[in-house]
């Protein structure tokens, strides 16, 4: 088993323990206990301890939501519709672990995680415009990035105190505020352009990964 199957292994064993003991050194030993492990696995993989847990659940739910809008005609979509299907996907897939996001935020709140909450909120904001197809690399690869964070998080929020069924009012909630964006002057024209000539949404994302590794 490589190392990233082995995490992800541990990190869907711990899931259920973090409503109850939320981010912590013993969720993840209850995990590896669980996941049928030796106790020196929590270390070895996961040597950075609880916030590279965290940061490996963001990267895990990443790959979960790229995965499924592979299977979405996400070129035939209009542009606003591509942003939301990502936004919703991702939340959708989470629903099973909507406590451990909530008690994930808790987590991300802490002083001295600031840092890794920007990070992993920008990557999952990047991954969610390279699905939908940008392939910018000037300013406009920032300003997307920055318009999308705030309706990210807040749509986040707002499904955490969402008992609507389905799920509903934050489906609303999010075809507002990407609305409130797309009104931004020139915004909308600037993103057609940037999209019109993207016939694998997922293509500049699959190139930008292999650049990194």
């Amino acid at each position: 088993m490589d190392i990233q199957a082995t995490r992800d292994k541990i990190l869907l064993a711990a899931l259920p323990h973090v409503p109850f003991d939320g981010w912590t050194l013993g969720a993840l030993r209850r995990g590896v206990a669980d996941a049928g492990l030796t106790p020196d696995m929590a270390l070895r993989a996961f040597p950075g301890g609880m916030a590279e847990v965290a940061a490996h659940f963001s990267d895990y739910a990443d790959r979960r939501m790229l995965a499924e809008l592979e299977k979405r005609d996400l070129p035939g979509l209009r542009v606003r519709e591509r942003i939301a299907t990502t936004v919703r996907v991702r939340l959708e897939q989470n629903a099973p672990h909507r406590e451990a996001v909530r008690r994930l935020l808790s987590f991300l709140a802490l002083p001295f995680n600031a840092g890794l909450a920007a990070r992993c909120t920008w990557r999952t904001v990047s991954a969610m415009w390279y699905a939908a197809g940008d392939e910018a690399t000037d300013f406009n690869f920032y300003t997307k990035r920055a318009l999308l964070t705030p309706v990210y998080t807040t749509t986040v929020l707002y499904w955490l105190a969402d008992d609507s069924e389905g799920f509903a009012d934050t489906w609303g909630f999010l075809d507002r505020r990407i609305g409130d964006v797309m009104r931004i002057p020139g915004l909308t024209a600037r993103l057609r352009k940037a999209l019109s000539a993207c016939p694998s949404p997922l293509r500049a994302f699959r190139a930008a990964a292999q650049r990194r590794e």
